[in-house]
């Protein structure tokens, strides 16, 4: 695996969508994903299924020099707990991106903004599991903040894997006209709403998109990406980002990297997906 990054001329991978929590959380998360044949009509088998040292581990030996810890409350009172979590783990843990997330509820603002002073440089906002709108009048004010600050969040905001009460393009759309220059990066690549993502990336300058599972043989199966749009996907190269949902993936970390060489957009393309852009956006050397 480390040949890829290295024909490339790369230092190494930075991959800006993989998992770390709470043991108790990600056990909650693991038993969803078991369950998966009853939800998708298909097994979704955890490849990497192991301790957390473990995990680190093979993220460094993929060649993984820079990653988040994505975690996301699912009701009020959980957000601020995963956020002292997530700090420890980024302090212990050389590599990884400080991560941070937030529900909409009472003081939301105060902890949001206690982990940007305390060093948080990605959160994540899931719209389908914490089934919130990014309208709620109570994220005004943290979306205001992110945005002034320039910190990106990571939001599952697509309607896949299971369309969700606030997934779709409409909800990302309506808080991007008020908060234009918030970096908001969209995890899966809005899947299956691929046209409208890309859409509006191109609109706004400071939205991204991370490749997280998609052209995969699995997401294929799931959610095809149009062809038609990999021009628009070669047009935005400087704003693709690779994902891969380490470690809740049904395949090895490799088949995400193949899936990327695979759409023949060129190893410029590749480079500035696999590294150069994420370096960029979150200043890594």
């Amino acid at each position: 695996m480390t040949a890829f990054w290295r024909d490339l001329g790369l230092p190494g991978l930075i991959d800006v969508h993989t998992h770390f929590m709470p043991e108790r959380v990600l056990t909650k998360v693991w038993a969803y994903f078991d369950g998966a044949d009853r939800v998708l009509g298909r097994p979704w088998p955890i490849r990497y299924r192991v301790a957390e040292e473990e995990r680190v581990a093979r993220l460094r030996a993929f060649g993984v020099r820079a990653f988040t810890s994505m975690l996301y409350p699912h009701k009020p009172g959980m957000a601020e707990w995963l956020n002292s979590w997530s700090a420890g783990f980024a302090a212990r843990t050389p590599g990884c991106l400080h991560t941070a997330t937030f529900f909409p509820e009472p003081g939301v603002l105060e902890y949001v903004t206690r982990a940007v002073d305390s060093g948080a440089r990605v959160f994540k906002a899931h719209l389908q599991v914490g089934a919130y709108d990014p309208n709620d009048p109570l994220l005004d004010e943290v979306w205001g903040l992110l945005e002034d600050r320039g910190v990106p969040v990571v939001t599952h905001c697509g309607s896949g894997p299971i369309p969700g009460v606030h997934t779709g393009p409409g909800p990302i759309a309506a808080l991007l006209r008020r908060h234009p220059r918030l970096r908001l990066i969209i995890a899966h690549m809005g899947a299956p709403e691929y046209a409208e993502f890309l859409e509006l990336a191109a609109r706004y300058p400071h939205v991204y998109l991370d490749t997280t599972m998609v052209f995969t043989r699995f997401m294929e199966e799931l959610a095809p990406f149009p062809r038609r749009e990999l021009p628009r996907l070669r047009d935005l190269r400087h704003r693709i980002l690779l994902g891969t949902d380490f470690p809740n993936i049904p395949y090895g970390y490799a088949e995400a990297l193949e899936a990327l060489a695979g759409l023949g957009l060129g190893g410029d393309w590749l480079r500035d997906v696999c590294h150069g852009n994420a370096a960029g956006l979150f200043g890594i050397a």
